[in-house]
Formats: C-alpha cells, structure tokens, sequence
C-alpha cells in the first residue's frame, strides 16, 4: 500500500507538469481564442464609436499629424513585464519623436476597456502598431526588445 501511494503520488506530478507543457505550449492558441471571443462581444455601436475614434486619431493620413506609425501598449501598471516594456516606449519616444506616437493603455482604467476588448487584448503586455491609415500591422504579446520593435518599426 505505501508503495502505491508513492506511485501515485508521483503519477499526479508527472501529469501536472504534462498539463503544464501542454497549457505552456498552447497558449499561442488559447491567446488567439481569447482575443476573438474579446472581439465578438464588443457591440456594433461601441465598434463604430472606436473606428470613428480610431480614424479621427490615429489616421495620419485625414487628420495630418506627422506620424507614420502608432505604437499602442496594453499593460497595467502592477505587471512586471509591463513595466519593462516603459523602457522600450521610452526609447521609441527618444528615438523616433515624429514619426512613431506611443500611446499607453492601462487595461484596468474602464475607460481603456472598450479599446482593448475592441483590439482583442488577452494578455498583457500586448503591443499593437498600427500603420499611417490607422490599420493593424503588427502585433506581440509578452516583452518585446527595443531592437526586435524596431524592426518593425522600419520595414
């Protein structure tokens, strides 16, 4: 009997750390799924006040400002990664001050809840560039590196 108890007990590990391996290296999948189920609950008049807003702001080619790309980051000021990510806008602040307009997004603010369910943020960090139309280009969940940032930033 002490002998099953070990092996069970050794069982129940080994299946949690599959299921972990198994939750870890879906989560691409699981965050897509997220991200449309966000998506589809966003009702047809919010959408339309977004995409108004959207176009109005960050349509550069309408509302002539000078920028070429928007750089929206979703976080929270509580995430660690999130915090990270403060560096990197900084650096894109510094580094392209005219061209690139970094905006950032608290998704716990409720006024900043409409633009992320619209946008489909599961996790946080989430980075979206948006083109000069105002369109999505790209788009990261996690840390993502200044250089790895400005790769996209100059295609």
């Amino acid at each position: 009997m002490k002998n099953f108890k070990k092996y069970l007990t050794y069982f129940f590990i080994g299946m949690s750390v599959l299921f972990l391996i198994a939750l870890f290296s879906s989560r691409y999948i699981l965050n897509t799924y997220v991200s449309k189920l966000s998506k589809s609950q966003v009702t047809e008049t919010t959408k339309d006040s977004l995409i108004t807003t959207i176009n109005k702001t960050f349509n550069y080619t309408q509302n002539g400002k000078p920028y070429r790309i928007t750089f929206l980051e979703f976080g929270s000021k509580g995430c660690s990664a999130c915090r990270k990510m403060e560096e990197v806008m900084a650096e894109v602040k510094t580094k392209y001050p005219d061209k690139v307009n970094v905006i950032f997004l608290n998704i716990l603010i409720p006024e900043n809840q409409p633009m992320s369910q619209y946008f489909g943020i599961a996790q946080i960090p989430t980075q979206v560039l948006l083109n000069e139309q105002g369109k999505e280009f790209f788009r990261h969940s996690g840390y993502l590196s200044f250089e790895e940032l400005q790769k996209q930033l100059l295609r």
